[in-house]
């Protein structure tokens, strides 16, 4: 069973593969997308974020899950340096560096709390790949390539892992390095396989924004996979990215 919806203006499908009718529960999970869009999409004039940065809210009065994405959020830009922002180029709080990953896994938690196992949650590109699609086989993820939406970079075969991309070819040049306050450079695109997409998406991002040293980095300090293309081409690799590889390992 799969379902298709457009939610933060962004295509996201669920993919089921456990038997039986579940639609009543991958509504519910499309909830949780929606609910995470309605608090913080900084394009709705009523969400939280928007009435935050308007001075109606305080970071007193935002709900429990403002608040926990906040803290999360602080948490990897202590840990980067200041790399990832938490603030837009005029001040105003913007965390979508975070609230797409965070929402997708949200709704990946919600399927498994409600029985699910086997299951594929695409939110724009940014996956979750749970138990199986078919008895010993995995997912098959494939990673575009920056110079071409007809070209694979590479595809991963993952169960029970999350891959998030960071580049810049479908909204241009939209991630900027918190340190410097400039756009990133150096990087055409960055994928970060983990076990949560919470973590692979905010860390795509830090490591796009870091550039070529992002890969080490990230790599020597969570237990994750990445692949990520410099401008010039050069595929550059580090922690356990290669495990994955579809064509690694039997796979």
């Amino acid at each position: 069973m799969r379902v298709l919806e457009t939610v933060m203006g962004i295509p996201m499908s669920i993919d089921v593969r456990d038997d039986g009718d579940h639609r009543m529960i991958l509504d519910d999970a499309f909830g949780e997308i929606r609910d995470a869009d309605t608090t913080f999409s900084t394009y709705r004039p009523n969400s939280e974020i928007s009435r935050l940065n308007r001075g109606e809210l305080t970071l007193d009065s935002v709900s429990d899950d403002f608040r926990g994405v906040l803290e999360t959020a602080e948490r990897f830009s202590t840990v980067s340096g200041g790399t990832f922002t938490l603030r837009d180029s005029n001040g105003d709080w913007d965390l979508n560096g975070i609230v797409k990953g965070w929402a997708a896994q949200r709704a990946a938690e919600l399927l498994v709390s409600r029985g699910l196992r086997d299951f594929c949650i695409n939110a724009g590109g940014d996956v979750v790949a749970a138990g199986h699609p078919e008895s010993g086989r995995p997912w098959m993820v494939g990673v575009r390539s920056p110079e071409s939406a007809e070209t694979m970079l590479a595809v991963f075969g993952l169960s029970d892992r999350c891959i998030a991309t960071s580049g810049a070819y479908e909204r241009g040049n939209h991630i900027v390095d918190g340190r410097t306050g400039r756009e990133a450079t150096g990087l055409a695109s960055v994928s970060v396989i983990a076990a949560d997409l919470t973590t692979a998406d905010v860390l795509a991002t830090i490591v796009y924004a870091m550039g070529e040293d992002g890969v080490g980095w990230a790599a020597e300090r969570y237990d994750c996979g990445v692949l990520a293309v410099t401008d010039s081409g050069r595929l550059i690799d580090g922690g356990d990215a290669r495990r994955w590889l579809a064509n690694a390992s039997g796979r």
